[in-house]
């Protein structure tokens, strides 16, 4: 495997793999590599060649009072995780490589970026959509992967790629869980050993959901509501939000009529963790459709 550091270099190898008719596989991400970043890794390996992942932490989704410094890192973990996967080139470039002196520029994807995760976090969808709209540039791949849990972040770089007509794929892959279900994410670092215990509350409320809708539940609200009393009896949980949103414009639903997501966030102690389902309705001969839900 081989590390570049420089966006010239980067862009360098992008082209000599172009001039050689290959199809790149990209997959963005900010380091400490869990297993959730290696399935990425594994469809790129699968669709493209070569695989180019990088690491790069982007102080510009972070807010002032937010993690970025303390963001968990483990260069050399993560490089031993990345060869072992099978990965071609990693792109690890320093903050002023991507953001030189004078950067002007920033990209924000209008109404999907001001809701929900960006009411919380103002700026951090601009943030996220400026840095992979950059790093699209210099690697210029034909395919980009992108984990589902974050659902909001994956439909805005969908939408980003579809408006700018980027000739790159964006491919959206599912949560990978541990046994107990709470899904991988970097930030699980922060957890104490009781914190861990009660983030599984955010695994257990979509199973809760879930159950209501296969019993025919269709009314969002009480759906939601089963959902905050789960979080209530939790009292290490404190609940940003729980929402049931359309899949494709985010907006929030009444009633279960059409394909949806249920999106919860929550900080447990110095972690704030999201999570998310797919709804799909099923359409039977004479009635009311079924639902069939994506953990």
């Amino acid at each position: 495997m081989e590390v570049i550091h420089t966006v010239e270099w980067m862009k360098q190898v992008a082209r000599e793999a172009r001039a050689e008719g290959r199809l790149a596989g990209f997959v963005p991400t900010m380091g400490a590599l869990h297993a959730g970043h290696l399935s990425l890794i594994e469809a790129a390996r699968r669709d493209a060649s070569p695989v180019i992942v990088s690491i790069f932490v982007n102080p510009k989704q972070f807010g002032p009072a937010e993690d970025y410094r303390k963001y968990p890192g483990d260069p050399e973990g993560d490089r031993q995780k990345l060869e072992q996967a099978g990965v071609d080139f990693l792109f690890a470039p320093p903050v002023e490589e991507i953001y030189p002196a004078g950067f002007r520029t920033s990209v924000n994807v209008e109404g999907l970026a001001d809701r929900l995760e960006g009411k919380i976090r103002p700026g951090h969808f601009r943030g996220v959509a400026t840095v992979v709209l950059k790093l699209l540039e210099i690697v210029v791949p034909r395919f980009a992967y992108f984990g589902r849990k974050d659902a909001q972040q994956a439909r805005i770089i969908g939408q980003m790629a579809a408006d700018l007509a980027l000739d790159c794929e964006i491919v959206v892959r599912p949560i990978v869980r541990e046994p107990d279900g709470l899904a991988l994410s970097s930030r699980n670092l922060y957890l104490s050993p009781a914190e861990r215990k009660a983030a599984t509350v955010l695994y257990r409320a979509l199973l809760r959901a879930r159950s209501a809708m296969e019993e025919g539940e269709r009314e969002t609200m009480r759906i939601m509501g089963l959902m905050r009393q789960e979080f209530a009896a939790e009292p290490l949980a404190s609940l940003d939000y729980a929402e049931m949103v359309d899949a494709d414009s985010f907006e929030p639903i009444m009633r279960l009529t059409r394909s949806c997501l249920v999106l919860l966030a929550a900080r447990f102690g110095a972690a704030r963790l999201i999570d998310n389902m797919q709804v799909e309705i099923v359409e039977s001969g004479g009635g009311a459709g079924g639902v069939v839900c994506t953990l």
